[in-house]
């Protein structure tokens, strides 16, 4: 009997049981642990139920977690994004890992563009003002009509490609920056390609970040001397990773007028809910929400047990999709750019 442990996921696992009765497994054994106060740590709790497989939501999955539980052999994230996972020490140990890339494309494409309608016609913002009793359409900044504006995308995955139509029918430019995509390949999609990100800021009015968190190439990608550059009518969209911004300098972009406003799904610090953006005026915010429909939500879940019991499993499944379990070996940095 493998055991997979789901640590902190918060959702139950009654619809995981499900499916394994449904495929037939009966020699994995799902084990639940939700301890947000931490009564032991999340490395004892891997090591004390020996666990075969790993899934978690938002906890580190370390050096130290991979090298001291040697029964782990399956890491599988119910994301895209794999930044939480030491990749590296996995691949010393011959650990498997496994994402989800392209399951939730469409909602989190979808909520991009209504955050950048929702920035560039206000309605967060006045919705607020007439809650608190002023009938003033006038209030705010001076809105612009989209047509003619230009539109930066931050890398060009699934995510923005699915944005590209919707943003061309409502008559906006589209500007990419995207250092694996080629001037070629960018203009069959009606894009125009930025050499560099700086580029980027200064020609676009809106910015949204569509990159995976990557150390030493996406982190804090845009800082201080980005926001400077943008327009100070430019509006900045990120439903990528926190991190992949430098949160204090936003804060600061937001504070002086460097920018007019900003939508914002992702914080750097979503283990304590923590932000200096919280409560800015010029800010529009949903809690790391883009990804979720009740399509995506189970969609991640199926996929994440099914490439758990094709790794560990005698019983094997085809339910995997597009997205096979992999070494992580074979987990190229930019697969998701």
């Amino acid at each position: 009997m493998k055991n997979v442990l789901y640590f902190n996921v918060g959702v139950g696992l009654d619809y995981e049981k499900e499916l394994l009765i449904k495929w037939g497994v009966t020699d994995i054994n799902l084990i639940e642990i939700d301890d947000h106060e931490y009564k032991k740590s999340f490395r004892d709790y891997v090591f004390d139920t020996k666990a075969n497989g790993l899934v978690v939501e938002y906890e580190e999955i370390t050096r130290e977690v991979i090298e001291t539980c040697p029964d782990l052999h399956m890491i599988a994230t119910q994301s895209i994004g794999y930044n939480n996972i030491d990749i590296e020490a996995a691949k010393e140990r011959g650990v498997l890992v496994s994402n989800c890339p392209g399951f939730c494309a469409d909602e989190v494409a979808l909520h991009s563009v209504a955050m950048a309608l929702d920035l560039a016609r206000q309605i967060t913002f006045l919705d607020r003002t007439v809650r608190e009793g002023k009938w003033d359409p006038l209030l705010g900044y001076p809105m612009k009509r989209l047509k003619g504006q230009t539109f930066g995308l931050v890398f060009f995955g699934d995510i923005p490609k699915r944005m590209v139509p919707v943003l061309h029918s409502l008559g906006l430019n589209i500007l990419v920056y995207a250092p694996t995509k080629t001037v070629e390949f960018l203009k069959e999609y009606g894009c125009v390609k930025a050499e560099t990100i700086d580029e980027l800021c200064e020609k676009s009015d809106f910015v949204s970040m569509h990159c995976p968190l990557i150390k030493d190439v996406t982190y804090h990608m845009m800082g201080e001397k980005q926001f400077k550059k943008m327009k100070k009518t430019a509006f900045f969209i990120n439903t990528a990773r926190g991190s992949v911004v430098d949160e204090e300098a936003l804060v600061k972009a937001l504070n002086t007028h460097e920018i007019e406003a900003a939508a914002i799904d992702v914080i750097e610090d979503e283990i304590n809910e923590k932000s200096n953006l919280f409560g800015l005026p010029n800010v529009v915010m949903t809690p790391h929400s883009a990804f979720l429909s009740e399509n995506s939500f189970y969609e991640a879940r199926r996929r994440a047990l099914a490439h758990l019991v094709e790794a560990l499993s005698d019983c094997k499944v085809n339910d995997v999709e597009d997205a096979p379990v992999m070494n992580a070996d074979h987990i190229p940095e930019n697969r998701v750019v």
